[in-house]
């Protein structure tokens, strides 16, 4: 069956040479965005009871811009000054380039990963004397803990923010040809949202192990899968199975 309408399950980007609009400009196909889940911070309260005092922190490890954004957010709420000395370690450019919405970044001490959490390893390493908060969400990939774990360092993790399903109901009568999934909380937003749902002819598009993992074990067929060595992103993935489909 032919592709006409498709359904991202995350924020429309921002950007104006997104690679979605030049799919839909060559392939002639619908695509709408809609977060499956959403983020909502927690309170300063919340952040107290888990033991936490800003002020006993030399260095924060931020591994997203929701990270960046409820670290700041909290420190504003307990009214906390975070020093010049306050060193950042982020786990990408992108991460350290939003940091720059709350400092001055020529002034401050940032380090930066490649992309993967694991490329911080040797600059943990080199400052292992400092102590080190990790503001995440109440799901973390469990990659991080077990990295830091086998350092000797002193780190401690605070649950800054919660990952929360969205209320989809108003979909229950849209479909879809394709819904495109980026991480297993989508995969359980859409089956708390429609616990009857069945896929019928609807294509999954799944990105990551962790989310081919979560569909494949909720008994749903993938039809797309990326990253692949042929299909490094999930818009050429879209891009190939298309061509494929829609040409026949």
């Amino acid at each position: 069956m032919k592709v006409k309408t498709i359904l991202v399950s995350q924020p429309e980007p921002k950007m104006e040479n997104s690679p979605y609009l030049r799919l839909i400009e060559k392939e002639k196909v619908k695509v709408d965005f809609r977060p499956f889940i959403h983020v909502e911070g927690v309170d300063a309260k919340s952040v107290r009871q888990q033991k936490i005092d800003l002020n006993d922190y030399t260095a924060i490890i931020l591994t997203s811009r929701n990270s960046v954004d409820h670290f700041f957010r909290i420190a504003e709420e307990m009214r906390f000054k975070v020093p010049d000395t306050m060193k950042y370690f982020c786990q990408s450019e992108a991460v350290a380039y939003y940091l720059q919405k709350y400092v001055v970044y020529r002034k401050r001490k940032i380090y930066v990963g490649k992309r993967n959490f694991t490329d911080l390893v040797h600059l943990f390493k080199k400052y292992k004397d400092e102590k080190f908060l990790l503001p995440s969400s109440d799901t973390l990939k469990t990659s991080v803990p077990d990295t830091l774990n086998g350092l000797s360092v002193e780190w401690t993790r605070g649950i800054f923010y919660k990952t929360v399903i969205s209320d989809l109901s108003d979909l229950r009568d849209v479909y879809y040809d394709v819904l495109v999934f980026f991480s297993p909380s989508g995969i359980e937003s859409l089956l708390k949202n429609f616990p009857d749902f069945e896929q019928n002819n609807t294509r999954i598009a799944a990105f990551g192990n962790s989310t081919v993992k979560a569909a494949t074990n909720a008994g749903l067929r993938i039809d797309i899968k990326a990253p692949t060595p042929e299909t490094p992103s999930m818009t050429m993935a879209l891009q190939k199975y298309i061509t494929s489909v829609n040409r026949r």
